[in-house]
């Protein structure tokens, strides 16, 4: 299969770079130069990929990556001069699949890209998940519905990822290193932040308190557990 990439970034000679060494390893590339025009060509071209820049005019790619993910479920890799932890977790906030600082090796870019576009095609388990419900949190897996307090809860789609693992192991600590390479790939198991981030991103979402969370639980030192919450028969 043949994948196209839409590449948002204001500046014409990375975009040059980056869609000659992307074209030569297979991609098809299209190219924007602001966060307009990216908007409109996302929606007409349907790209498998966005690599987003985040200082550029007009609009920035904070605004832009959220208004992708009010209407798409394309993988996003944020490609930007800022480093900041801050400016990591932000972009990861809004919905970022994953997040490369400039300035970056061509061939690791082409790793991350193949670890995102991976884990975006992977096929759901053959067997439906249970749907779980209390007082409080509903869950189906199978028809993308959360509910917390009785709200609709919108995930990105790596938190779905993320909860969608928790509950296929329900009631069992899945550690670290199996989240990571399940929900992001082989490539990322050493990066445990990532895990934390998205366990507290969960949390923040799904928990009536998530400084005291009921149902995402920790197990210190080995990994995770989403408690079965189902009432009792």
């Amino acid at each position: 299969m043949r994948y196209s990439l839409l590449l948002i970034d204001d500046s014409p000679e990375i975009c040059q770079l980056m869609g000659m060494y992307l074209q030569r390893q297979g991609y098809d590339i299209l190219v924007a130069h602001d966060g307009h025009e990216g908007l409109r060509k996302l929606s007409k071209n349907r790209p498998d990929l966005v690599l987003l820049d985040i200082m550029m005019p007009d609009i920035d790619g904070w605004q832009v990556c959220q208004q992708i993910r009010q209407i798409s479920d394309v993988p996003i890799i944020m490609v930007t001069a800022k480093t900041h932890e801050q400016d990591i977790v932000r972009g990861l906030g809004l919905g970022a699949d994953d997040y490369v600082t400039k300035p970056f090796d061509l061939s690791e870019l082409c790793a991350r890209i193949k670890a995102v576009l991976r884990r975006s095609q992977l096929p759901g388990a053959s067997s439906p998940p249970p749907v779980l419900q209390d007082d409080w949190l509903y869950v189906d897996i199978r028809k993308r519905v959360v509910k917390a307090g009785g709200q609709l809860v919108d995930l990105t789609p790596t938190e779905f990822r993320l909860l969608k693992e928790l509950v296929r192991e329900l009631d069992r600590v899945v550690p670290h290193q199996r989240l990571l390479e399940v929900v992001w790939g082989p490539e990322y198991t050493d990066q445990l932040h990532y895990l934390k981030l998205y366990i507290r991103y969960l949390r923040q979402k799904l928990e009536k308190d998530p400084r005291r969370p009921r149902y995402l639980l920790t197990e210190w030192g080995v990994g995770y557990r989403l408690r079965d919450f189902r009432p009792a028969p």
